[in-house]
């Protein structure tokens, strides 16, 4: 199955928290991500600036397996519960999964705010601007061209794997 992950930090080594997801990430199959990207705080705009990267992941588990493993990294690597839309040491968002819907009280796919936020889109553009939004059927090149959002999100640097 093919699932497009988001990356985010925005406390501490910001890069350093990216490229250890990554890592991890990497034991759950076969990763391919976009360059890292800094983006301006989205909800609480008190806050540092974001780096952001979506990577697609090649991964036998299913929605739920995925979203647990995904949970146990980002407490691995520090990530504590603050306010929603706050600061974090590390984020990791599924934004879809194939074409799937779930919807359930701990998990939503497509990621609710996918089509709003130019620090998912970018970045999945880079990576895939043909894969589709199964609830609109648009791609994420025809969702980015559709997004109201004006946050900045500009290169930070070029992940090689």
């Amino acid at each position: 199955m093919r699932v497009y992950l988001a990356l985010g930090s925005n406390l501490g080594k910001r890069e350093e928290f990216i490229r250890e997801a990554i890592k991890k990430l990497e034991k759950l199959g076969k990763l391919r991500c976009s360059s890292i990207y800094e983006t301006a705080p989205w909800g609480v705009k008190n806050q540092p600036h974001f780096l952001n990267v979506v990577c697609a992941l090649e991964t036998w588990l299913s929605p739920q397996e995925l979203l647990n493993e995904i949970k146990r990294i980002e407490i691995r690597l520090g990530r504590k519960e603050r306010e929603r839309w706050g600061p974090r040491e590390i984020d990791i968002d599924i934004l879809l999964y194939e074409d799937r819907i779930v919807e359930n009280e701990n998990l939503r796919i497509p990621h609710p705010h996918l089509r709003e936020r130019r620090f998912f889109l970018v970045p999945l553009c880079e990576i895939a601007p043909d894969v589709k939004d199964p609830v609109t059927g648009l791609t994420a090149r025809e969702l980015l061209e559709k997004c109201g959002d004006t946050g900045e999100v500009k290169p930070w640097s070029h992940i090689v794997l």
